[in-house]
């Protein structure tokens, strides 16, 4: 299976444009799961199709209300930034991570039978970081904890890293990576759904004559349209492992050197060793994201995560 194959089965599955799907495709390559020139056939059979899960209007619905509970306690500065987010995009934000731990849950489900709950009850934060799968049940059995934690990252279609910040890494024994296909709109869609726009705000709009009804019409219509979110449980990592440092992968520009995998911890003043190493003159910087917000904690590219049905197999016999 060749890249352009491999783009129209993406393209189908996931009810995308093909421009979408192309760029899914790349961030695929970049991310070091598929070589440029290699055949997809694996990626696209093993990895991608058993590993993708949709969301339907339930699912968001429990995790748009699961955000919205906590939204007040919740920090609205970027981690390591200073940048304000408004209420509006911090729910978005915090629905969008909470779809992925969902579908790990439909993953756990659909792949391995087990039945799990999430820890998004109000509690004390710290309770709950290091665990983000909070309750499991096998079959014909009751609840109970894990006796492993997992916790679950999440990022857009075009995330290629696993980005673990500070000491959460030791928080965790299994760490999974999840990409979530939730557009700018996803919330929006949702509002479209349930009636929001139509019955609420458009509404409004012609009761206080601002909108006639041939205008609230189109408007209803240019408003993006729900449908079942896809998400690519991407792989995961282990802490019990053992990580060499500056364990990296990358190519030499003109001036600037652009690191294209990571498979382990990132300390301070990384950076400075291996300009001094590969001999650059520009900076050093990360591949799709250039920099990140901070420089100590754990690292890795989708193409340096663990896959493979027995791979997932001893994480669940764990569980």
């Amino acid at each position: 299976m060749n890249i352009e194959e491999a783009v129209e089965l993406i393209s189908k599955k996931l009810d995308v444009v093909t421009e979408d799907a192309e760029k899914i495709i790349d961030k695929v390559i970049i991310g070091g799961e598929v070589l440029k020139d290699g055949d997809f056939s694996e990626w696209y059979n093993k990895r991608f199709l058993p590993n993708c899960m949709f969301i339907d209007e339930v699912g968001y619905s429990k995790m748009c209300i699961d955000a919205l509970k906590i939204l007040s306690r919740t920090a609205a500065t970027d981690y390591g930034s200073s940048r304000q987010r408004d209420l509006g995009q911090l729910w978005a934000d915090m629905t969008r991570g909470y779809l992925g731990e969902y579908a790990f849950l439909l993953f756990l489900k659909e792949r391995w039978g087990i039945t799990a709950k999430l820890g998004h009850e109000v509690g004390q934060l710290q309770d709950y970081l290091p665990m983000d799968i909070h309750k499991i049940k096998d079959a014909n059995a009751d609840y109970r904890a894990p006796s492993i934690k997992i916790s679950v990252k999440t990022t857009k279609w075009n995330g290629i890293w696993l980005d673990i910040p500070g000491d959460q890494f030791n928080h965790s024994d299994v760490h999974v990576l999840v990409k979530v296909g939730a557009g700018r709109d996803h919330l929006f869609a949702f509002f479209k759904k349930i009636s929001v726009f139509k019955d609420k705000v458009l509404k409004r709009g012609e009761d206080i004559g601002s909108l006639s009804l041939e205008e609230s019409n189109m408007l209803y219509d240019s408003l993006p349209s729900f449908k079942p979110i896809p998400a690519y449980i991407c792989g995961f990592v282990l802490k019990s492992r053992v990580y060499n440092n500056l364990a990296y992968e990358g190519k030499k520009g003109r001036l600037n050197y652009k690191i294209t995998a990571w498979n382990g911890p990132i300390f301070p003043g990384d950076l400075d060793q291996i300009k001094k190493k590969e001999r650059v003159s520009g900076k050093v910087l990360f591949e799709g994201i250039g920099n990140f917000a901070h420089d100590k904690g754990y690292l890795f590219n989708t193409g340096n995560l663990f896959w493979t049905e027995s791979d997932w197999q001893k994480v669940c016999v764990n569980l």
